[in-house]
Protein backbone atom coordinates (compact mmCIF):
# COMPACT_ATOMS: atom_id res chain seq x y z
CA UNK A 1 0.00 0.00 0.00
CA UNK A 2 1.15 3.18 -1.29
CA UNK A 3 1.21 6.83 1.08
CA UNK A 4 -0.16 9.29 -1.09
CA UNK A 5 1.46 12.92 -1.06
CA UNK A 6 -1.56 14.86 0.57
CA UNK A 7 0.00 18.25 -1.52
CA UNK A 8 -0.34 16.90 -4.56
CA UNK A 9 -4.16 15.09 -3.54
CA UNK A 10 -4.33 19.10 -2.51
CA UNK A 11 -3.20 20.35 -5.72
CA UNK A 12 -5.41 17.82 -8.14
CA UNK A 13 -8.51 18.71 -5.99
CA UNK A 14 -8.15 22.53 -6.20
CA UNK A 15 -7.41 21.92 -10.07
CA UNK A 16 -10.47 19.85 -10.55
CA UNK A 17 -12.60 22.40 -8.22
CA UNK A 18 -11.88 25.12 -10.62
CA UNK A 19 -12.23 23.60 -13.32
CA UNK A 20 -15.59 22.32 -12.61
CA UNK A 21 -16.58 26.05 -11.62
CA UNK A 22 -14.73 27.90 -14.59
CA UNK A 23 -16.20 25.56 -18.03
CA UNK A 24 -19.33 26.84 -17.33
CA UNK A 25 -18.41 29.96 -17.94
CA UNK A 26 -15.93 29.42 -20.80
CA UNK A 27 -18.39 27.16 -22.80
CA UNK A 28 -21.23 29.11 -22.50
CA UNK A 29 -21.53 32.52 -24.34
CA UNK A 30 -24.13 34.82 -24.09
CA UNK A 31 -27.14 34.43 -22.29
CA UNK A 32 -29.31 31.15 -22.09
CA UNK A 33 -32.11 31.39 -24.11
CA UNK A 34 -33.86 27.71 -22.69
CA UNK A 35 -36.39 28.03 -19.89
CA UNK A 36 -35.95 24.51 -18.98
CA UNK A 37 -32.15 25.13 -18.45
CA UNK A 38 -32.56 28.58 -16.84
CA UNK A 39 -35.10 26.53 -14.59
CA UNK A 40 -32.97 23.61 -14.13
CA UNK A 41 -29.91 25.87 -12.52
CA UNK A 42 -31.99 27.61 -10.70
CA UNK A 43 -33.03 25.11 -8.63
CA UNK A 44 -29.72 23.39 -8.45
CA UNK A 45 -28.73 24.27 -4.95
CA UNK A 46 -31.78 23.87 -3.35
CA UNK A 47 -32.16 20.15 -4.47
CA UNK A 48 -28.06 19.40 -3.58
CA UNK A 49 -28.76 21.17 -0.30
CA UNK A 50 -31.49 18.63 0.33
CA UNK A 51 -29.83 15.68 -1.13
CA UNK A 52 -26.88 16.38 1.66
CA UNK A 53 -28.88 17.42 4.70
CA UNK A 54 -31.37 14.87 4.92
CA UNK A 55 -29.68 12.21 5.37
CA UNK A 56 -27.63 14.11 7.55
CA UNK A 57 -30.46 14.52 10.17
CA UNK A 58 -31.42 11.17 9.52
CA UNK A 59 -28.35 10.03 10.76
CA UNK A 60 -27.51 12.20 13.37
CA UNK A 61 -28.29 10.31 16.64
CA UNK A 62 -28.67 6.90 17.01
CA UNK A 63 -32.09 6.69 16.25
CA UNK A 64 -33.64 7.29 12.90
CA UNK A 65 -37.06 7.27 14.19
CA UNK A 66 -36.44 10.28 17.08
CA UNK A 67 -34.48 12.37 14.41
CA UNK A 68 -36.97 11.92 11.34
CA UNK A 69 -39.21 13.55 14.21
CA UNK A 70 -37.10 16.06 14.82
CA UNK A 71 -36.37 17.06 11.26
CA UNK A 72 -40.29 16.89 10.93
CA UNK A 73 -40.80 19.32 13.67
CA UNK A 74 -38.49 21.66 12.28
CA UNK A 75 -39.59 21.77 9.12
CA UNK A 76 -43.10 22.22 10.80
CA UNK A 77 -41.66 24.96 12.13
CA UNK A 78 -40.01 26.56 8.99
CA UNK A 79 -42.85 26.30 7.11
CA UNK A 80 -44.52 28.62 9.57
CA UNK A 81 -42.16 31.19 9.25
CA UNK A 82 -40.44 31.13 12.17
CA UNK A 83 -36.88 32.21 12.97
CA UNK A 84 -34.20 29.95 12.05
CA UNK A 85 -32.39 29.74 15.69
CA UNK A 86 -36.38 28.55 16.59
CA UNK A 87 -36.46 25.95 13.94
CA UNK A 88 -32.82 24.64 14.92
CA UNK A 89 -33.10 24.59 18.78
CA UNK A 90 -36.71 23.12 18.00
CA UNK A 91 -35.68 20.31 16.18
CA UNK A 92 -33.08 19.44 17.99
CA UNK A 93 -35.30 19.50 21.16
CA UNK A 94 -37.91 17.28 19.54
CA UNK A 95 -35.27 14.91 18.32
CA UNK A 96 -33.36 14.99 21.95
CA UNK A 97 -36.89 14.20 23.96
CA UNK A 98 -37.98 11.81 21.29
CA UNK A 99 -35.06 10.03 21.85
CA UNK A 100 -34.95 9.79 25.77
CA UNK A 101 -38.71 8.74 25.45
CA UNK A 102 -37.85 6.45 22.74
Amino acid sequence: MTKTDPYLALIVMAVVTYLIRVAPIALIKGKLKSRFLKSFLYYMPYAVLGAMTFPAILFSTGNIVASALGGAFALFLAYHDQEMIKVAIGGIAVAYICQLLL
